[in-house]
């Protein structure tokens, strides 16, 4: 209750704060903070309001008069009180705060050649029907065809609301079971295709040295015509610390180096966000949200028109609505195990 009581304070002397006019330095530090906690304190405020109630009618069971009226009410009071204290527990959970964030996703085929690359492409469809579900931006940084219409690899920027926080549970290996279309004997093969996603970094998140990147410009290949054989338009950087590398092939050579650096930004801040995790979580055994991107975490059997997510066991029979972009259900149930968890670490 101290606690509960000592949130409710900060958040008065934010709203204070807000009114009597912060700084202008201040305002976006204290708008945000006060943002965050807003549904804390709706949360506190509900749950006062019930033990006030159950208290009342504790004290109406002395009144002859009003003891039928409180023996009624008082079982529906106290049911409430257990729920409401699960939901304050859930919101004072500590927020990631990448979770407001875009997100980058990275997709790319795994094991089984042409038929990984067709399976990469229709993991690509599924989250870009999913991000126009959900009212959010789909942009395309960066994509590689192959030769029979799957994909090498794509990167994409999904902006919205809430994007990362409901997107960071796709990352690692989806692996596919079906005919493939390059089979003639009809026989199931087995492929797989990984998918890493990256909270966007800002500029003030990760500052890159000039003398840690080499940036070199290449002729862009693959279908585009002329523009294409004239123009050495793509951009490759390295970053010398760590080895990773980064391309753009659109036509604008500037446009190409602006993508690549923010692909870099958000590599290296995902990098050290998970060397945090490692060392602030070393002994949790879930992986849900890790971003372990060599776990194989979802299995898609066509044959049998289901979908298994391997680190909460949980199957639906409902893969031509989940490939089309209905992921709804299936993100629920993870952030529901997450949250889960992270309250069964909190209370031990």
């Amino acid at each position: 209750m101290d606690k509960l009581a000592q949130i409710a304070e900060r958040f008065e002397y934010l709203e204070a704060q807000l009114n009597a006019g912060a700084a202008p330095a201040d305002i976006a530090r204290i708008s945000r903070e006060y943002t965050e906690l807003k549904p804390v304190v709706e949360e506190i405020r509900s749950y006062r309001r019930a033990l006030d109630d159950l208290a009342e009618a504790e004290a109406m069971l002395a009144d002859p008069e009003m003891k039928a009226l409180a023996e009624e009410e008082l079982p529906r009071l106290k049911a409430r009180i257990p729920e409401m204290e699960q939901a304050l527990r859930l919101a004072l959970l500590p927020k990631d705060a990448a979770d407001a964030r875009p997100a980058i996703i990275e997709i790319r085929p795994g094991t089984g050649g042409e038929e990984a690359a067709l399976f990469a492409a229709d993991l690509a469809r599924m989250y870009q029907r999913h991000a126009e579900r959900m009212g959010w931006r789909w942009e395309v940084l960066e994509e590689q065809a192959s030769d029979l219409g799957g994909l090498k690899e794509l990167v994409a920027l999904v902006s919205g609301e809430g994007v990362y926080s409901r997107l960071k549970y796709e990352s690692g290996v989806h692996r596919v079971q079906r005919v493939p279309e390059t089979e003639a004997q009809g026989r199931i093969h087995t492929s797989a295709a990984t998918v890493a996603v990256l909270p966007e970094a800002e500029e003030v998140d990760i500052e890159i040295p000039a003398s840690d990147i080499r940036i070199d410009t290449m002729r862009s290949s693959g279908a585009g015509g002329q523009h294409v054989n004239t123009t050495d338009s793509a951009v490759r950087i390295t970053h010398l610390p760590t080895g990773i590398v980064v391309t753009s092939s659109e036509k604008s050579q500037h446009r190409n180096r602006e993508i690549a650096m923010q692909v870099l930004r958000s590599r290296l801040y995902e990098a050290e966000r998970d060397r945090l995790h490692s060392e602030r979580a070393a002994d949790r055994k879930s992986q849900v949200g890790s971003g372990d991107r060599s776990e194989r975490i979802r299995t898609y059997n066509y044959p049998q028109g289901r979908m298994t997510d391997h680190r909460i066991n949980l199957t639906l029979y409902a893969l031509p609505q989940i490939m089309a972009g209905d992921l709804g259900e299936i993100i629920d149930a993870l952030v529901a195990h997450d949250q889960a968890e992270r309250l069964a670490e909190m209370e031990a």
